[in-house]
This record gives C-alpha cells, sequence and structure tokens, in this order.
C-alpha cells in the first residue's frame, strides 16, 4: 500500500476522535485553544491528506507547507504549537528547519514524519532539535495520537527507535562538555525537579513519569521547562545529556 492509499483510507474510530477536545498547553485551569498544527512535505496529495486528518480530529492545522524555505517562512508566520515535518524537502532539508525554527524558538515542538527509517536520519532530526520521529507507514490514529503527545512534551518515537535515541544521548555525554559541571555558580534544581530531571534521562515519557511520581503530567511538564529555563537549555537532547554528564542518571532505587 502506498502512501497516498493509506492516508486515504477512512480511520477507524475517526467519528470518536473528532468528538474529542483537543486543546494545547494552558497556565491555568481555563480551557485551552485546539493544538495548532503545521504539516510540511513536499507530496501535495500526502501533505492534503494527513492536514485533513489532522484538522478531522479537531485539530488546528494552521499551515502547511511543501519545500523547506516555505516551511520557515510560514512557521514563522503561523507559530503552530506542533510542526509535522517530512525530511527530504526541497530548497532547504527538513533538519536545518528544524534546527532554524526550533533555534528561534524553543517551545516550537518538532514531529518529523519520514519514509526513512535509517537510523542516521533519525539521529540527525533528533540532532537538530525535533521531538519525536514517526515512519509514514505509522496508521492515522497513531499520528494524531502522536501529534497530541508531541504538544504536550512527550518524545514520541516509532517502537525500536526510542532505545536508539536514548543510546545516542548517552553517547553524547560522553563527549567534551561545554562549561564547567562543578561551576558553584550553576543554577540550583529543587529535590523535585532533579527528580523528574533523572526520570527524562531514563527515557521515561512524561506520562510515565507522572504516575511513577504519582503527580499530573501538567506538573511534570511545568517541572521540565523550569528546568530548561534554569539550565539554559533548549530541548530533552541537551537536557539528558546534561543529566548523565552530571550523573543524575544513576538508578535512584538500587
Amino acid at each position: 500500500m502506498n502512501e497516498q492509499q493509506q492516508r486515504q483510507e477512512p480511520a477507524t474510530g475517526a467519528a470518536g476522535a473528532t468528538e474529542t477536545t483537543v486543546t494545547g498547553p494552558a497556565a491555568d485551569g481555563r480551557a485551552a485553544d485546539p493544538i495548532k498544527v503545521m504539516v510540511v512535505d513536499d507530496h501535495p496529495m500526502w501533505r492534503d491528506a494527513v492536514a485533513r486528518d489532522l484538522a478531522e480530529a479537531g485539530l488546528d492545522v494552521v499551515a502547511t507547507a511543501g519545500d523547506g524555505e516555505q516551511a520557515v517562512r510560514r512557521a514563522q508566520a503561523a507559530a503552530p504549537d506542533v510542526l509535522v515535518l517530512d525530511l527530504n524537502l526541497p530548497l532547504k532539508p527538513g533538519v536545518q528547519v528544524c534546527k532554524e525554527l526550533v533555534g528561534a524558538n524553543p517551545a516550537l515542538r518538532v514531529l518529523v514524519l519520514s519514509a526513512s527509517g535509517e537510523h542516521a536520519d533519525v539521529l540527525e532530526a533528533v540532532k537538530s532539535g525535533a521531538t519525536g520521529y514517526l515512519l509514514k507507514s505509522a496508521s492515522t490514529e497513531e499520528l494524531i495520537d502522536a501529534v497530541r503527545r508531541t504538544a504536550v512534551g512527550d518524545a514520541v518515537f516509532t517502537p525500536g527507535l526510542a532505545g536508539l535515541v536514548l543510546g545516542e544521548y548517552r553517547r553524547l555525554a560522553t563527549e567534551p562538555a561545554t562549561g564547567t559541571p562543578d561551576d558553584p555558580k550553576a543554577p540550583q534544581l529543587t529535590d523535585r525537579e532533579t527528580e523528574v530531571l533523572r526520570l527524562v534521562a531514563k527515557g521515561l515519557s512524561y506520562k510515565q513519569i507522572a504516575e511513577r511520581l504519582v503527580i499530573s503530567h501538567r506538573t511534570v511538564q511545568n517541572h521540565v521547562q523550569n528546568t530548561l529555563g534554569k539550565l539554559q537549555l533548549h530541548n530533552r537532547v541537551e537536557l539528558v545529556r546534561y543529566a548523565i554528564e552530571r550523573g543524575i542518571d544513576k538508578p535512584d532505587d538500587a
């Protein structure tokens, strides 16, 4: 089955998905706006089908783009919460698009949706700032779930790729670090922030961390955002590297 056929098939349970209220991050208890999504792919029929599937699921598709340069311009104007990004783009490759947009706006979540499952492509995407990586063989339901999870900060990967990425985090941690790890002026994390950071470095999702610590998903997200701000880091890759370099990832139940 080719990509066009797969996306054009009706999704099982689509009616239930469209009735679900999907909201983006909110700092208080008020109802938030729908998650804003932008879809970038150079194949028009595929791009339109993905955008349609997401819109029918209650997500707010604020823009689409067919090449890398167009993607950067439109993303800066549309300010999506989640960028669903193909890597193989004309004019500017997807990894460069990701690097530029995340560099300018660290709050942006990027979910790569690619036909390639090559390890080199996955790792390059993560290094450029992507939050997750999903293969185009994924079902419509899997894509919708991945976008929702990406919006709240979860790292979402096609099965089999998560272990690869965590291994790369650890490899990066063995490289010479910039800065001084033992600098007494380094920002101090609270006990809870350190606890959350340790679990992030172990590869747990925000949902798993919330269940482990018996706190809400939103509380986990807030701790991670506070930690990123204190440490002046930009994404999960840098955060995990920081934890591993300082031994924060070591088992706490040994």
